[in-house]
């Protein structure tokens, strides 16, 4: 019988901190914000493809995602889905170390 492994490294060559600013309120993207963008976004960018969020405020991504297009689309994306409490919202993404 094979044995069995369990995958344990990362999947994408880098990770980014997410958060969004809403009415001068800087939080921690959720992870329901960043599956629905990365899994369903409407970009028509193929860099998005590889996406993975993991957890509330972090994705892993390959480096054909930049952290300032990243921040870029999801705001866009986000406003336009009134998640920005009738008002622009701003995403900001760093490289996690």
């Amino acid at each position: 019988m094979p044995e069995l492994r369990w995958y344990d490294g990362d999947v994408y060559a880098q990770k980014l901190k997410v958060a969004v600013v809403i009415r001068g309120e800087r939080r921690v993207c959720p992870l329901e914000w960043l599956d629905q963008f990365c899994m369903r976004n409407f970009t028509n960018a193929g860099e998005f493809d590889d996406t993975l969020p993991l957890a509330d405020g972090i994705v892993e991504t390959s480096f054909r995602v930049t952290p300032e297009r990243f921040a870029k689309s999801l705001g866009a994306w986000l406003t336009q889905r009134g998640k920005g409490e009738g008002q622009a919202l701003q995403v900001e993404v760093v490289t996690a170390s």
